[in-house]
């Protein structure tokens, strides 16, 4: 097996530096996300009340939080 020369570095300044703008989208961008379909649906004011408190908690959209309920139930049912 043959040994690797690695090039030894320095301290010494190593020139001019150009900074490069960002071009890479973010990694929400990245994430294909399926179409949503919207509908509309009636739910029991407990329930709403429920998923708004948890959404003030956790400084999110309650229709996020339900959306992700119903995501994960199909998916393990699936």
């Amino acid at each position: 097996m043959k040994k690797r020369k690695y090039k030894k570095l320095s301290r010494e300044p190593i020139g001019k530096v150009r900074i490069v703008k960002d071009f890479l989208p973010s990694p929400e961008r990245l994430i294909v996300k399926p179409k949503p379909v919207k509908i509309t649906i009636t739910l029991s004011r407990d329930s709403v009340d429920f998923f708004k408190e948890i959404a003030l908690k956790e400084h999110v959209p309650y229709q996020k939080l339900i959306r992700a309920l119903l995501d994960q139930y199909a998916t393990h049912y699936r």
